[in-house]
């Protein structure tokens, strides 16, 4: 046929676009002397900007199933598809195939190329990373803490100050005060702490100081 001569297939319709595919039996640049056979698909209806994924694909006809395949799917979409600027714009290879190779292949039988095309058109665009503000709210787990010992629910120590008994959180008195860590905690512990009296205190200031550590204000 020549250089830069074609046969285009029938035109077919995929994401609103028409498209065809073109086989260049003796390649498509002159610079190669007919050494290879190029592939391309081309946009066949009027379009401006049609961003797609391609996939062309040279069949083996001999039940092997060894086909060329030339793909974009899989890529990311920052990378992956192809923009078509306008009507007749081409996607593919100039250099799919070596022609001496091709008419001894099994991709060709009884005169027949078999070719497979997939088109993906990505109607919508990617943007890059944004950096968004969330306004974060002022903590309120000292007043959650605070109607927690005063309901009594969940305590699991209590303290015996100058005659009263006042129930209270260990975890929350550990996470909060050093001295009660070490006291409920630490290797030097209470043996007894279902019951720990308190010396040389008031029971109107511990109250005030349990009070005081579970609503944070400490």
């Amino acid at each position: 046929m020549g250089v830069g001569q074609y046969i285009a297939s029938d035109t077919f319709y995929i994401g609103g676009y028409a498209w065809a595919i073109y086989f260049y039996p003796d390649g498509k640049s002159p610079e190669d002397n007919s050494t290879y056979v190029s592939l391309f698909i081309a946009l066949a209806s009027e379009g401006t900007d049609v961003r797609a994924l391609f996939e062309l694909s040279l069949m083996d006809q001999s039940g092997k199933e060894r086909h060329k395949v030339h793909s974009h799917f899989g890529r990311s979409l920052e990378s992956g598809p192809y923009t078509l600027k306008y009507r007749g714009s081409m996607w593919g290879y100039k250099r799919f195939y070596r022609r001496n190779l091709l008419e001894t292949s099994d991709y060709l039988k009884d005169d027949t190329l078999l070719v497979r095309c997939s088109v993906g058109v990505v109607k919508s665009h990617t943007e890059g990373p944004k950096t968004y503000t969330i306004s974060v709210p002022p903590s309120n787990i000292g007043q959650h803490f605070g109607k927690l010992l005063d309901s009594g629910k969940g305590t699991d120590v209590n303290f015996e100050v100058d005659g009263e008994t006042f129930a209270s959180h260990k975890i929350v008195l550990a996470a909060r005060s050093p001295v009660f860590r070490a006291q409920l905690f630490g290797p030097m512990k209470d043996q007894n702490t279902q019951c720990i009296k308190v010396e040389d205190m008031e029971a109107p200031v511990f109250k005030d100081i349990c009070g005081a550590i579970h609503k944070c204000t400490c």
